[in-house]
């Protein structure tokens, strides 16, 4: 029996598409520089009983499978491979419990962060994880990556709120992780090794998420810098004083003057770097003063407090829209998300600005300066051979630059395709050597998601 039989004996027919119209759709997600190839089929299951069919037939075929979320991804992590099923869990989509005694909810992959946040909301509850493309992508896309967001300063990333997980391995068993309780230390932290395995482990069918109580609204600040080193010595300032906002991000003045022509926000051209910053505390003005006062003395020229949510929304829309706005700048990017030591951000963007003179390309640099997550951005025209060379060069030059701050490649985005060459030096040979055994106990024929992190 072929493939498409196998698969037909368990799956509804609409779950199965061939047209390579159709499939060629899902064959990446959105990171550039990387390879994708034609899937054989892509399958859309809505239970878990469909995802182990699928899972059991690709393994007696002997048939790779690439598990994939919404595609908001930035590292190549979903993209096909020639041949492979694409494995699509948009299609389940419940959020299947809210328990606000226990704060916790329990979903399904396919749920968009967005979605499940409202969801929990109504509940007086908090899910805090928000990647910027949140209204998109999607809770098990999300966990593959272990995707961090404009919160993580204060909150933490994806991580830190998986208790436990459901998860298909690639023979078609069910592997159960973790727990419901608040805590629990029974055996390996096999929740954690599947949280950022962005589907190499196994297929992640259902989870088991904490939530928080539904913190005040925050307020925000802006303030503006003449250099980034006086912005980054700010942020050293206010972390080293015990504060703890809810949002600290920097924009370098790349990413400042392409808002100004994206966005008509009317801030001043001669910003070199702004800092934005917010709290969600019982007392948000005093804590803005007290961090305000702290930027002006490291050399702010300006720091303007919003007295509303409005004017905080109105704040931070500058941040929102950067990556937008960047995309105008040159007709593709290509966003690094390299972590550093917070005090060595200064050391990072001032590195990342000689690269971009020395390459002579557009680099904007934001931050989620609070935990040290920058965010380089090279524009770049794909048309033009040389300067898509020099984006390559200059990108790899950024990620050497981290690992040489005592940084590592990814904060956020994952290694997928894009940045396994460079795994394999942040790990060294021993850790390397480590992490594929795991992959071999998990996926001893090398079927699932084969080509991705090593």
């Amino acid at each position: 029996m072929d493939l498409l039989a196998q698969l037909r004996a368990g799956l509804p027919d609409e779950a199965i598409l061939t047209d390579p119209d159709v499939t060629g759709a899902y064959a990446r997600d959105m990171a550039g520089f990387c390879d994708a190839g034609s899937p054989a089929a892509v399958v859309l299951p809505r239970t878990v009983e469909e995802v182990q069919h699928v899972l059991r037939t690709a393994t007696a075929l002997r048939v790779p499978v690439v598990p994939q979320g919404a595609r908001t991804g930035l590292s190549g992590a979903a993209n096909a491979t020639d041949g492979c099923l694409v494995l699509s869990l948009v299609k389940m989509d419940r959020i299947l419990e809210i328990n606000p005694v226990d704060r916790t909810a329990v979903v399904e992959p396919g749920v968009i962060n967005a979605t499940l946040s409202r969801a929990v909301n109504a509940h007086g509850l908090y899910y805090p994880p928000d990647p910027s493309s949140w209204e998109e992508c999607s809770i098990g896309g999300n966990i593959g990556t272990a995707s961090g967001g404009l919160c993580c300063v204060k909150y933490g990333v994806t991580a830190e709120y998986v208790l436990g997980l459901d998860v298909v391995l690639a023979d078609g068993r069910l592997l159960t992780t973790g727990r419901r309780t608040a805590k629990g230390v029974a055996g390996y932290d096999l929740t954690r090794l599947i949280v950022g395995s962005e589907g190499t482990l196994g297929v992640v069918v259902r989870a088991v998420l904490a939530l928080k109580p539904q913190p005040p609204r925050q307020l925000a600040l802006a303030a503006e810098f003449p250099s980034t080193a006086a912005a980054c010595e700010a942020v050293c300032a206010i972390m080293a004083a015990g504060h703890t906002p809810s949002l600290l991000e920097l924009m370098d003045r790349t990413c400042v003057r392409a808002v100004n022509d994206y966005a008509r926000m009317g801030l001043p051209d001669t910003t070199e770097a702004l800092l934005l910053a917010a709290f969600d505390t019982p007392d948000p003005t005093a804590d803005l003063a007290a961090l305000g006062a702290l930027c002006t003395a490291a050399g702010a020229t300006e720091v303007v407090p919003a007295d509303t949510e409005a004017e905080s929304e109105l704040l931070l829309q500058a941040r929102r829209v950067t990556l937008h706005a960047l995309e105008r700048v040159r007709s593709s990017t290509m966003i690094d998300d390299v972590c550093v030591p917070r005090s060595q951000l200064a050391a990072m963007l001032d590195g990342t600005a000689a690269i971009a003179e020395k390459y002579d390309l557009t680099i904007g640099v934001c931050a989620h300066a609070g935990d040290g997550n920058t965010h380089p951005t090279v524009c770049f025209d794909p048309a033009d051979a040389d300067e898509s060379r020099r984006a390559r060069a200059s990108f790899d030059e950024i990620m050497a630059l981290g690992l040489e701050l005592g940084g590592t490649i990814t904060g956020e985005h994952g290694v997928g395709v894009l940045k396994k060459e460079w795994l394999a030096r942040e790990l060294g040979p021993v850790g390397l050597e480590l992490q594929r055994s795991i992959k071999q106990v998990f996926d001893p024929l090398g079927l699932l998601n084969p080509g991705k992190l090593f």
